[in-house]
């Protein structure tokens, strides 16, 4: 479990997932060749030299958010087997969220050498082991990279997945694939102001203050955006809409404005995918009931649109605040990811892949509402998705950093298929 206390980290849980991965795949670690950076860890698979020359690197993360055995159904490390035939489940944490997808990269490579396949052009195996707290082991493995001179032409990571009736009046299901993602920070707003006795508290506290001004943000959304790459997602996914909806999808370049109220009111997903928003998730006061606080703090978690920027997202605070005691700073801030390719070479064997497993569905690109460890690597690779080739009901969408996450052992299987088909085209 990844924590952001690294004090209280248990490294050696860490290590002994490491060390096992040569026992569990022989005929891998017999040809690729692998680093440890720290608790990174980074393959090399050295091509035949057929290829363009322009590496391929698939990435995961093998940390996971913390989780306890309280409300789960089956214990969250104890990778349970339940059911049969399609229904056959595998139970545990990280099952979707990011381990499934590692192991179904280490199957797939595992399966290819054990039959005599190599790639035309190296292959990188990029997995980081802190991605959900502050990602210093993809950050590693790119200065890696970039020290020695690699240019990776595809990369892929986790992110969007095949998902049904996410969008409205389209029955098929969609393979939404990240082409980019959105910045993230924290903001932090502190008021600090002379303490005392709670029996003789001033007109305006500290912590009035401060929930003054978390309302005042609440009350001033950012504006809605259509970014060129929502366009794309709407028209492609409106072409196979029905219903009323449909006129105003395939229209959506000339229907902005509808379109923009449209999405702010379908639902808190399409909300997001439109504008930067902004949620408070921490809150400290007094140290104790019958005092004071002389400092009063709030932490905004802020996602910020592509298009946007962590400047303009401050300004935008400063305003709806309208408080110079109020102090706004970012704390650990990263822009929006650069907007990868979503025609030619790159797309298309993505694509293809998305299409030999799953032939049924729409491919569409989107912007990742999340963050993910994908977006260190745009600083040396201009080809970044973010796709999980895993099937997600909303329910299991749901169990994300939440209990009982689980996946089919059937959707494990095709992701597996899924990345075979990938790399045999690399």
């Amino acid at each position: 479990m990844s924590r952001n206390d690294v004090e209280t980290t248990d490294w050696a849980a860490f290590d002994r997932f490491a060390d096992a991965l040569p026992e569990l795949y022989p005929a891998l670690h017999a040809v690729l060749e692998r680093e440890r950076h720290g608790h990174a860890l980074l393959y090399r698979w050295p091509g035949t030299g057929e290829g363009d020359g322009a590496p391929t690197v698939l990435m995961g993360h093998y940390d996971v958010v913390p989780a306890t055995d309280e409300g789960w159904t089956h214990p969250p490390f104890a990778a349970e087997l339940t059911g049969s035939g399609d229904g056959r489940l595998l139970w545990g944490r990280g099952t979707l969220d990011d381990k499934g997808a590692v192991v179904a990269i280490l199957e797939a490579v595992e399966a290819l050498v054990a039959e005599g396949f190599a790639p035309a052009s190296d292959v990188y195996l990029s997995f980081g082991h802190d991605e959900e707290t502050v990602g210093s082991g993809a950050q590693a493995l790119v200065a890696v990279l970039r020290d020695r001179g690699v240019r990776p032409g595809f990369v892929l990571d986790e992110g969007g997945a095949v998902v049904e009736r996410i969008f409205p009046g389209v029955t098929k299901p969609i393979a939404v694939v990240g082409v980019s993602e959105k910045g993230i920070t924290s903001v932090r707003l502190t008021v600090e102001q002379h303490g005392g006795h709670a029996s003789t508290p001033p007109k305006t506290t500290a912590t009035v203050r401060l929930a003054r001004a978390i309302t005042r943000v609440n009350a001033k959304p950012f504006p809605a955006r259509l970014s060129e790459t929502n366009l794309r997602m709407v028209e492609t996914l409106g072409a196979h809409a029905t219903g009323p909806l449909r006129a105003v999808f395939v229209r959506a370049r000339r229907l902005q404005p509808l379109l923009r109220a449209v999405f702010a009111r379908i639902s808190d997903e399409t909300r997001a995918i439109v504008r930067t928003t902004t949620a408070v998730t921490q809150l400290r006061g007094s140290l104790a009931a019958n005092a004071l606080p002389e400092t009063a703090e709030a932490v905004v978690n802020v996602r910020i649109a592509v298009g946007s920027s962590v400047a303009e997202t401050l300004e935008h605070l400063r305003r709806a605040i309208r408080d110079p005691q109020v102090r706004i700073e970012a704390v650990d801030p990263s822009e929006p990811s650069p907007v990868s390719p979503s025609t030619g070479p790159e797309w298309d064997r993505l694509a293809g892949a998305i299409a030999a497993v799953h032939p049924r569905a729409i491919v569409t690109p989107y912007i990742m509402l999340g963050a993910s460890d994908s977006r260190h690597y745009t600083a040396i690779a201009e080809a970044v998705y973010r796709f999980t080739p895993f099937e997600m009901s909303a329910e299991e969408r749901g169990t994300l950093h939440a209990r009982d996450e689980r996946i089919h052992v059937a959707t494990w299987l095709r992701g597996i298929r899924f990345y075979e088909r990938l790399l045999r085209a690399s």
